[in-house]
């Protein structure tokens, strides 16, 4: 049987990740960047910023909108099997607790991504767990993809399993990216 403090604790943590989602829905007025965006969507699955990805698709390939050190790493063609190409094409989410297992391409986690803004060592750890979610605005196109993953050494180091309710709030993050301005491939990244 569960003591009411922490049943208390899981009734705060729901609150706080629904009311993240509607701290998101209001920045859809301020024209946020990128990065502020998924720093709030960070801070919403409660992952580091560096386990975030947001990709939009340009010119028949997806390119990376953040994390910034991404986007000079090139693009990722949407013919490839990478798994943001895969969401965008067959616009369906994925929830994978054991993403390292998979065989997937792992060019982009050897970059090295900056701990100068999230205060956590930019070691280049493994994806072990992965969310990715196709950002499409309501019957709208496909605009791009949100990923959140959670890394570590092994599985057990990666934190946390994520969640059907996980899932769930992160399609309705993307249901709100398709209706920021970054996400028009017409606007040229800053």
């Amino acid at each position: 049987m569960s003591s009411p403090g922490n049943h208390g604790t899981a009734a705060k943590t729901a609150k706080d990740k629904s009311s993240g989602i509607k701290d998101l829905e209001k920045m859809t007025t301020e024209s946020p960047s990128a990065e502020r965006v998924s720093a709030k969507i960070a801070q919403i699955l409660d992952v580091s910023r560096n386990e975030v990805a947001l990709l939009r698709v340009e010119k028949g390939s997806l390119r990376f909108l953040f994390p910034p050190e991404l986007r000079a790493a090139g693009v990722i063609p949407m013919s490839s099997s990478a798994v943001a190409a895969r969401t965008v094409a067959t616009r369906t989410s994925l929830l994978s607790n054991s993403f390292a297992r998979v065989k997937h391409v792992s060019l982009f986690e050897s970059v090295r991504l900056g701990a100068s803004q999230d205060n956590q060592a930019s070691e280049q750890m493994p994806i072990q767990k992965i969310m990715s979610v196709p950002i499409t605005p309501v019957a709208g196109k496909v605009l791009g993809a949100i990923q959140v993953s959670r890394k570590g050494l092994d599985s057990s180091l990666a934190g946390t399993d994520f969640t059907n309710d996980d899932l769930k709030r992160l399609e309705q993050a993307a249901e709100i990216l398709g209706r920021m301005p970054f996400m028009d491939e017409n606007i040229p990244l800053p």
